[in-house]
């Protein structure tokens, strides 16, 4: 089954990789969960250039995307594999979109528009986002179709963040933005390949 399936995968990367790929959640000291991209805004250097506000910006919408359509999972998925990886996906990009917010807070830099105002949106091309017309097409998906449609857009959606990802740490200074940056590319890798996995079977 795919569940035994992407349980086998998951053990087979081994115990970090397996916390990075279920949503990068990592214990704290007091023993609390939270992810390792989490940074309390007093903690955010000031130093950061255009590229690192660019991330942010960007990566804020596309994370939120990913959000709303793991909350449509949790709604209409019937794979239980499905429904354990949007779960991870949500858990681990809500704490990831605070903490750009608070980046951006933190070098005095215009927040993106509100979620309401480009959910669903194209937002000009961004890597990886789905048009109106994509989620329009899940949210009409259900049972089987729906989860092979969901894994194939979250794939997309994925590549488009490491993408992103990756010229952050081309172009961007902030040593907490580069941090994230390297997070999301080692956690969206690790479920692009869980993904494709549960496509091929």
């Amino acid at each position: 089954m795919r569940t035994t399936r992407l349980c086998s995968a998951l053990s087979g990367l081994g115990l970090a990789t397996v916390l990075a790929a279920c949503g990068g959640a990592t214990p704290g000291a007091d023993g609390a969960g939270g992810t390792a991209a989490a940074v309390a805004a007093a903690d955010i250097s000031a130093e950061h250039n255009e590229a690192d506000v660019t991330f942010a910006q960007g990566m804020i919408p596309h994370h939120e995307q990913a959000v709303d359509m793991s909350d449509m999972a949790l709604a209409a998925a019937e794979d239980p594999a499905v429904l354990a990886l949007a779960e991870e996906i949500s858990a681990a990009q809500g704490p990831e979109i605070e903490t750009m917010r608070g980046m951006l807070d933190a070098w005095g830099a215009e927040q993106p528009a509100d979620h309401g105002d480009h959910a669903g949106m194209d937002m000009d091309g961004m890597a990886g986002m789905m048009s109106a017309e994509d989620m329009a097409a899940l949210g009409d998906a259900e049972g089987p179709p729906f989860d092979e449609m969901w894994l194939t857009m979250m794939v997309e959606h994925h590549e488009g963040a490491v993408d992103m990802a990756r010229t952050q740490l081309d172009e961007g200074a902030n040593p907490e933005a580069l941090a994230l940056a390297e997070e999301i590319i080692s956690t969206q890798e690790a479920e692009i390949a869980l993904m494709q996995d549960l496509l091929g079977g």
